[in-house]
């Protein structure tokens, strides 16, 4: 831009006073709460994604329908992806047999029915966790060997008869043992919260016990459902362990029915499953229990495509009365944080469309018939109905006709109590998942084994594929801006030193970006000044950084800046509306995208804006956030390059044992953050691996002994690892940490001088 072209600006930013917008843009009329309205037109936008996913996931699949073998060579990516996906990612131990649990007072033979036999026993599947369950024994050879899965909260006892609980009917695995096949019936771990959390370091929650497993997991690229698929693949390894077996299928209800679902598609070995209750349209996924979040499911996967993973194998699909759970355990004495989430009975027409999605999958491969709808008294009856059973029976190799049921045997364990079984479970998972958290540095560290810091230039060279890597697989990128900026804005700040205007921005035709621009007064024509990004906390507001009439923890540090000559702008970002965001993030990870998906491409967007105003140097805009504003300083900084340095305020730690540790009150376990988790971080990048793809730009932390956000040794322990990089780098200069005596808030005295220097902004003389 020319200095005429510059002058015509400031002679026309005089005249727009009057018109109390900023020269250049169209006047901002829209009324009422304007980041509320944000985070709705967000909500929308990833709304219409969410539908979209049905036809866009068909991008990543390249079926080949020529033979069966060639088909699944060819899911074979989409199966590893699937597995991925759900956390099914630790090698099992081997096994060549399941253990009976016996005591001095109790023979591992716990009930005797005409046909079968019926054991306590236990298997092994990695180190320190085991799988236990119940295994019925025929008398004579078993006919096929079968896996039943009860729901989540139904115990393996109920399954089988010896507890009550469920109807005769609903007792499919004693009905399959009457038929002459061996059956597992594994526990699962409930949805009961009496051990969710730590009474060690007082710190209990009301959130369900699998919620509480899925928190620490999701964080370290685990998930309940993945380990719990791996108790079920365990028993198949065990199944198939000699040649010429007798047919493997599994079947389950409820939680048992995605799992059976999910083993099924994982496991070419399985040769028939019956999903009951379960199997549905799952576009609003978003609805149901967090423990079901599953980072790109519809991504790539409705239950539709779940199904064709299974395919050319048999599958039954029996529509019956699901699970209805209408919240987390309440609230009490202390007890809190538990995601919101529900489980109502799938609708009989989302059954049915999905189950036609399945079908036209396995009619190309012309196998339509080993595809089965079953609908159990209209879809509202019990699980393991006749004809789901027979036709499982069938699928297994067996075509006679189903005997009629006896029954139930009698438990021989005198008040037997199922609570000491799952809690030693639960616990196991627990220390399983701990053991991850300990390994993920060095799993981090295997992983950036390729990246060069030998130099500047050869860093720069070598850290895309991270940069890249953190984008597309941990945080989610979105697609960019598809709409004209049309910025919009209004006068609402004449301070002495400065102006300020309010800023609309388009960035996608169903969703906006919105801040605050403070424009320092006494400008030069031709003077092009650096820019602050200053970025409110969590369910912060951009008029708390710039309005010295607002008490708060940011100390109005805007307009602070703005009174020292810098250019100021406060964007408001997503993280406001208590449980609002949440969802919004909770609809996100099912398409691969997250809350940062979002305000990384909204940056985007400003930087791009903020970069075409003649008053600003687009070369030097640094970024400096407090408290989430810190969580966004580390990640959008180290993704878009147009930011010149960045400053973590009252948020930089040791941010992977804050989310996953469960031996800190730190700990985001016990919290109501229920969207804090990011799938697979924990492997990947940790606070100090994200301040790497911020370098070679300068980069600092400010923290406040007192900060609650996390011990001063978590800090220091993550920031030492960054300054020894940069030191490694040859630009030690360019990094720095400041403790002050106080809390979480903003200092801004030596983050002050860092911005003055980094981006050559002269410091005022004291008056």
């Amino acid at each position: 831009m020319n200095t005429s072209t510059l002058s015509f600006w400031f002679l026309a930013a005089a005249s727009s006073a009057e018109a109390d917008m900023l020269p250049g843009t169209n006047p901002l009329t829209m009324g009422g709460d304007l980041a509320a309205q944000m985070v709705m037109s967000l909500d929308e936008f990833v709304a219409q994604a969410v539908a979209a996913s049905v036809e866009s996931r068909q991008q990543l699949w390249n079926r080949d329908y020529h033979s069966h073998e060639a088909y699944t060579a060819s899911i074979a990516p989409n199966r590893e992806r699937f597995s991925q996906y759900i956390g099914c990612v630790d090698e099992r131990a081997p096994i060549d047999a399941l253990h009976y649990i016996a005591t001095t007072a109790q023979a591992a033979k716990i009930a005797e029915a005409e046909s079968y036999t019926v054991h306590a026993v236990q298997w092994h599947v990695f180190d320190g966790v085991d799988g236990e369950g119940l295994l019925l024994e025929p008398d004579g050879q078993p006919i096929a060997q079968v896996i039943a899965v009860p729901d989540a909260d139904w115990t393996p006892e109920m399954l089988v008869g010896l507890a009550d609980g469920i109807s005769q009917e609903a007792q499919f695995a004693r009905r399959l043992a009457e038929q002459g096949c061996r059956v597992v019936v594994p526990m699962l771990i409930d949805r009961d919260d009496r051990w969710s959390g730590n009474p060690k370091i007082g710190r209990m929650t009301n959130q369900p016990h699998r919620e509480f497993i899925y928190r620490m997991a999701f964080e370290l690229g685990r998930h309940i459902i993945g380990y719990e698929v791996q108790k079920i693949l365990a028993l198949v390894d065990w199944m198939s362990r000699k040649e010429n077996h007798p047919p493997i299928g599994v079947i389950g209800y409820g939680e048992g029915g995605l799992l059976t679902l999910y083993s099924a598609a994982v496991d070419t070995r399985i040769d028939a499953a019956v999903v009951s209750g379960y199997f549905q349209s799952r576009e609003e996924v978003w609805k149901e229990p967090i423990y079901r979040n599953i980072w790109a499911l519809l991504h790539e996967f409705g239950d539709a495509e779940i199904a064709s993973l299974i395919a050319p194998r048999a599958l039954i699909v029996e529509a019956s009365r699901g699970v209805e759970v209408d919240a987390p355990p309440p609230a009490r004495d202390g007890r809190a944080g538990a995601a919101p989430g529900r489980l109502v009975s799938p609708p009989l027409e989302s059954v049915k469309a999905e189950f036609d999605r399945a079908h036209a999958v396995y009619e190309q491969l012309g196998v339509g018939q080993n595809l089965i709808l079953v609908a159990s008294d209209d879809g509202v009856g019990s699980p393991g109905s006749d004809a789901a059973l027979t036709g499982f029976l069938n699928a297994l190799g067996q075509d006679q006709p189903l005997a009629s049921s006896g029954m139930p045997p009698q438990d021989t364990r005198p008040a037997f109590s199922p609570d000491a079984r799952l809690h030693r479970q639960f616990h196991q998972l627990i220390a399983f998942t701990q053991d991850a958290l300990r390994q993920a540095a060095s799993r981090r560290q295997a992983l950036w084994s390729k990246a060069d810091h030998s130099s500047v230039e050869r860093w720069q060279e070598t850290c895309q594929y991270y940069r890249d890597y953190l984008w597309d697989e941990v945080i989610g990128r979105c697609p960019p801006s598809s709409v004209p900026a049309n910025p919009r804005t209004r006068l609402i700040h004449d301070e002495p030193g400065f102006k300020g205007y309010e800023v609309v921005l388009d960035v996608w035709e169903e969703a906006f970006a919105y801040g605050i621009l403070l424009v320092p007064k006494g400008m030069k024509p031709i003077e092009r000044r650096p820019v602050v990004v200053c970025q409110h906390g969590l369910e912060g507001r951009s008029q708390e950084v710039v309005d010295p009439k607002i008490e708060s923890p940011y100390n109005a540090y805007g307009a602070d800046l703005a009174n020292r000559g810098f250019v100021v702008y406060a964007p408001q970002n997503a993280y406001i509306g208590q449980d609002t965001f949440r969802v919004l993030q909770r609809k996100a990870n099912p398409i691969k995208w997250s809350l940062f998906s979002l305000i990384t491409r909204q940056h985007e967007r400003t930087l791009e804006w903020l970069g075409e105003q003649p008053f600003v140097d687009a070369e030097r805009i640094g970024f400096y956030g407090l408290s989430y504003g810190g969580k966004t300083a580390m990640r959008v900084p180290a993704l878009l390059d147009g930011y010149a340095l960045s400053i973590c305020s009252a948020d930089f730690n040791e941010w992977i044992v804050k989310n996953a540790t469960y031996d800190s009150r730190y700990s985001y376990m016990f919290s109501g953050e229920y969207e804090m988790p990011e799938f697979n971080l924990g492997n990947t990048f940790n606070y100090a691996e994200m301040a790497w793809l911020i370098a070679p730009r300068p980069f600092m932390v400010e923290r406040g002994h007192h900060d609650g956000v996390a011990p001063d040794e978590w800090v220091a322990y993550e920031y030492a690892i960054v300054r020894h990089f940069y030191a490694n780098l040859g630009i030690p200069d360019r990094t720095e940490i400041e403790f002050f005596n106080s809390g979480h808030e903003i200092n801004g005295e030596g983050t002050f001088r860092f911005l003055h220097r980094h981006l050559n902004l002269p410091e005022p003389h004291p008056s």
